[in-house]
């Protein structure tokens, strides 16, 4: 695997004169510290020999589930794709033609292939590509990284291929084709380097927030010329970003959706720290339920705040400082009728933050606390919305995750415990949403019907699988406030003290434990 982490500061270096939207040399020496600063983190994520946190990548598994689907007939866009794909489709066809066993597990795999074949053959690529990202691959046997409930959907409709992929590996031998071919790879990844890492670099100046900073998170793009070149993949699965991109005959990469990948890596953390904030802000979904957008951004607020904000931040920074403001005040147009009616909002409040010496991490929070729900609601209320609204790029693990979840957080905060408890215990046995946070809710639930044992018993096994900051930090509260009922004071210490340290980004979670850690809980004298 040929892996080029991306040295943004060293490459800006070269670039530091380019400037954003203001010339003059406040901005070049600007440039200068902030490119100083990443160094510096750079030089200590190096020291401590930490994984690069952003990397241009190439893969051998991703290279032998598009040459292994290549072989079944996926032709798309096969005429404009880089030389690489025509040399490894002959030389794959030539073994099998020469290998009466590579001919029998070809058979085999094609017949599975065209019995999941997709009438659109960018939802065939895609669901692969999904699959591929999940897998152990060679030169070990190709396995998965992950339980089979936990794939996403598309990924989970195609997982029946393995292990005729694995024997279709072996006799066609693959990785005897992939060898020769490694150079060729790291080739097109040095390609590419430079324009990929100066786009990368200045997202992060404009925003004023360095991706160094995301420890535990990851941003890769793979390249890849076995697929078609006008299509782009992107994917979130947890902490990590991925963007997989065919180069074609030509010398371009499609930047502008890297960047929009990029945009997510940076900013999805961010709206995950202020969950009460985004809890304000639900309402907000009902001005888009006749919006031609993704079902995903009509259940989860979090989402469409994000994907809005992300539009403005490509609506003020298009064209470089040159573009008029009408193509820009177009953009933002728009975004607004396809469904995004925030982006208005953070258009206006970017103008502002470009003025700021203050990096974003430092503002995000007021930026999302200042939205004036009702002004919003009657702005929506005038949008003419389009017809259809533009795909959109980044594909989530689950992208209809939390649809019986959201509906059982909402029908808890209306009182209706026992519709919550259904639902949420209807996620919890299908599997296919955060089973941690079906746990929670069914222990809320136990706690508004005054079960202590049974929500104690919820907590506790959501505590055992949960991942999501709030439900960890939640649960440990509400475990030290039964430990406090029931008089075990130093039971309680110990989560309200768990809770601080899993709570330390969510303000109310952290109140809320140092209370518990100051006096023991006593429960509200009124019924809530």
């Amino acid at each position: 695997m040929a892996c080029h982490c991306l040295t943004l500061c060293l490459e800006a270096l070269k670039l530091k004169n380019t400037h954003l939207h203001r010339g003059g040399s406040l901005v070049t020496r600007f440039r200068s510290v902030w490119c100083a600063v990443l160094i510096g983190l750079l030089a200590q994520v190096s020291a401590a020999q930490n994984p690069p946190k952003v990397a241009l990548d190439t893969s051998e598994t991703l290279f032998s589930v598009l040459t292994a689907i290549n072989a079944c007939g996926y032709d798309q866009e096969l005429g404009v794709s880089h030389p690489l794909r025509s040399q490894v489709r002959a030389e794959v066809g030539e073994s099998i033609q020469s290998s009466p066993e590579a001919k029998e597990a070809t058979q085999a795999m094609c017949q599975f292939y065209d019995e999941r074949r997709q009438p659109d053959a960018s939802r065939t690529l895609a669901q692969y590509i999904s699959l591929a990202l999940y897998l152990n691959g060679p030169p070990a046997p190709f396995s998965l990284k992950v339980k089979e409930a936990d794939i996403p959907p598309d990924a989970n409709y195609v997982v029946g291929i393995l292990p005729l992929l694995q024997k279709f590996y072996d006799a066609a031998g693959l990785h005897a084709i992939w060898e020769p071919r490694r150079e060729a790879y790291s080739q097109l990844t040095a390609r590419y380097h430079e324009p990929v890492a100066k786009m990368l670099f200045d997202t992060e100046i404009y925003l004023k927030i360095p991706s160094s900073q995301y420890l535990g998170q990851g941003f890769t793009v793979y390249l890849d010329p076995m697929g078609a070149p006008g299509q782009i993949n992107a994917r979130n699965y947890g902490p990590n970003y991925f963007v997989i991109i065919s180069p074609g005959s030509g010398s371009s990469l499609k930047m502008e959706q890297i960047r929009h990948t990029y945009l997510h890596y940076l900013l999805d953390p961010l709206a995950l720290k202020y969950p009460s904030t985004m809890k304000r802000l639900t309402p907000l979904l009902d001005s888009v339920k006749t919006a031609p957008i993704d079902e995903s951004f009509k259940s989860d607020v979090t989402l469409l705040l994000t994907e809005c904000f992300i539009r403005a931040i490509e609506a003020r920074t298009t064209g470089g400082s040159k573009a008029p403001e009408t193509q820009r005040e177009q953009l933002v147009e728009q975004s607004l009728q396809q469904g995004f009616i925030l982006t208005r909002y953070f258009y206006d409040a970017l103008i502002k933050f470009e003025k700021d010496p203050a990096g974003l991490r430092n503002v995000y929070g007021d930026l999302v606390s200042s939205i004036d729900v009702r002004k919003e609601e009657k702005l929506a209320a005038q949008v003419q919305f389009a017809n259809r609204a533009d795909p959109e790029l980044l594909h989530l693990s689950r992208p209809i995750e939390g649809k019986l979840l959201v509906t059982a957080e909402q029908r808890l905060s209306a009182g209706d415990a026992t519709t919550a408890q259904k639902l949420a215990q209807e996620a919890l046995d299908e599997k296919n949403e955060d089973p941690g946070r079906a746990l929670f809710i069914l222990a809320q639930v136990a706690t508004m019907n005054r079960d202590m044992q049974g929500a104690r018993n919820y907590f506790q096994r959501a505590l055992e699988i949960a991942r999501e900051p709030k439900v960890v930090a939640w649960s440990h509260i509400y475990l030290g406030r039964i430990f406090d009922l029931q008089e075990n004071r130093e039971a309680a210490v110990d989560q309200y003290r768990a809770a601080l340290n899993a709570g330390a980004s969510l303000p109310e979670a952290k109140a809320a434990a140092e209370r518990g850690l100051q006096q023991p809980y006593e429960p509200p004298s009124h019924p809530q």
